[in-house]
């Protein structure tokens, strides 16, 4: 009876912290869950004044700035759109976007392969001084970088933009693909040159497709880098042919800070490429970034 009692006991005891662990979990789910949502909240709900705003005009933002608009005003979309300004800064966007992409990836993917499968003397100290780069603030380098761009004949020039943008790039990027061309196997690299593969072939042949999840990951980091670059532009860019969307929102601010609603629609607007762009490689980005740290 004795020896009955205890386990009867001691199975309540079990029970009892079973229902406990699963009423915590509960309870962290829970928390999670809301924490996600004023998150999402913190987020979803200037977008949406934003977009909402930019269909209405000053009237309505004063006596219902939270509600829909009535009635809806597309004009100051449509004008918008309809103005050649708007276009030639996105242009001005993509092209400076992507060719900084293009440079500092390419960069950053040989330097990479170099710190990651050759063994040489201050290997570990190159990278460290790359590393070290992260913590350099960009505002700090702006006035001894636009004298060396104006020494160098750079301003007004989408170069002195793209090269600038590209090595601050290099840091975070040299880190991401090092860790993961370290975890392509030295088995492969070994079969590679038994083959009669050079280093170089077997970079380009085998690593580089090997690594598309993390030279996709990259990619997006530098386009979104440089789409939301704004000191930059507006140091080297006097001339206005050569603005960006950042730059554009703010001079259509100081132009028609007045119309708000119009100002907001242009904002709208400029958001509308990077967030497209963004939701359509946000599956590439977290997937590279979980195989980097994974590796």
């Amino acid at each position: 009876m004795s020896g009955a009692g205890t386990t009867s006991r001691t199975e309540a005891t079990r029970g009892r912290a079973r229902t406990n662990g699963r009423t915590g979990q509960r309870i962290r789910h829970l928390t999670l869950h809301l924490i996600s949502i004023a998150v999402g909240a913190l987020i979803v709900i200037p977008i949406g004044f934003g977009v909402l705003g930019g269909f209405k005009d000053n009237g309505q933002l004063s006596t219902n700035p939270l509600g829909l608009p009535d009635p809806w005003r597309p004009g100051n979309y449509t004008g918008i759109l309809a103005d050649e300004v708007f276009w030639r800064q996105l242009a001005n966007s993509t092209l400076i976007a992507l060719a900084t992409t293009i440079v500092v990836v390419g960069a950053s993917a040989m330097a990479s392969f170099v710190f990651a499968r050759f063994v040489f003397r201050g290997r570990e100290l190159v990278f460290t001084l790359f590393a070290v780069g992260l913590m350099f603030p960009f505002a700090v380098a702006i006035l001894p970088l636009f004298v060396l761009l104006r020494s160098l004949g750079l301003l007004d020039n989408p170069l002195g933009v793209i090269l600038p943008q590209a090595a601050f790039g290099l840091p975070v990027t040299i880190i991401i693909l090092r860790q993961f061309f370290r975890t392509i196997p030295a088995e492969v690299e070994e079969a590679a040159t038994l083959d009669g593969c050079t280093a170089f072939g077997f970079f380009w042949r085998i690593l580089l497709p090997m690594a598309r999840p993390a030279l996709a990951t990259v990619s997006v980091l530098a386009i979104v880098a440089s789409w939301n670059n704004f000191m930059l532009p507006l140091v080297v860019f006097t001339d206005q042919s050569w603005w960006t969307l950042p730059v554009g929102v703010q001079a259509f601010q100081g132009q028609y800070g007045d119309d708000t609603a119009r100002v907001l629609a242009y904002v709208v607007l400029s958001m509308v490429p990077a967030l497209g762009f963004y939701a359509v490689a946000e599956r590439q980005l977290v997937g590279g970034l979980a195989g980097s740290v994974k590796g």
